[in-house]
């Protein structure tokens, strides 16, 4: 492998160490939240793919997902603006609480197969409801999964999906 591609490879792997100290930072603003607000919960930390995953566990009191995951998300980037300020750079860290985003994760692709269908059927386009920017990922993937294609539209928070017919 020569000296460029060496550094392009390392440009496009992502950095381990930075990804875990990006997890030990959200871990710690988080267990600062959990004490202020007197909840208990165990925090967990990975890496998956690209980004610093951080977990709330076996949380005991207070509900910190709420309605469609709007605490959950809110949650999301008061982390994320802690980590940067502490390290400078965007964090794309994915905050969980009580397992919801796995939860999620099931129903959304559970929706995105069966939108397919009745898109392939009817052969007409389908709009769904606005969705978070983790949402619509997997609606996609499950619509290209089916055979179809997808796109958004509107602006945020207001952005959906469009399953359109083959």
């Amino acid at each position: 492998m020569t000296e460029a591609q060496q550094e392009t490879a390392a440009k496009a792997a992502p950095d381990l160490a930075a990804l875990e100290q990006e997890g030990e930072i959200a871990a710690d603003y988080l267990e600062g939240l959990l004490d202020i607000a007197d909840i208990d919960g165990d925090i967990d930390m990975d890496v998956e793919g690209d980004r610093a995953v951080v977990s709330v566990v076996d949380v005991k009191g207070g509900d910190l997902v709420g309605p469609n995951g709007e605490v959950l998300e809110a949650l999301q980037e008061l982390t994320r603006l802690a980590v940067h300020r502490q390290m400078g750079e965007r964090s794309r860290l994915m905050l969980d609480i009580g397992g919801y985003r796995d939860r999620r994760r099931a129903e959304l692709r559970e929706l995105g197969t069966k939108i397919a269908g009745d898109v392939k059927r009817s052969g007409e386009p389908k709009s769904l409801q606005p969705m978070t920017p983790f949402e619509r990922k997997i609606v996609h993937d499950a619509v290209a999964a089916a055979g179809l294609r997808s796109e958004s539209e509107g602006e945020e928070p207001r952005r959906f999906v469009v399953v359109l017919p083959a």
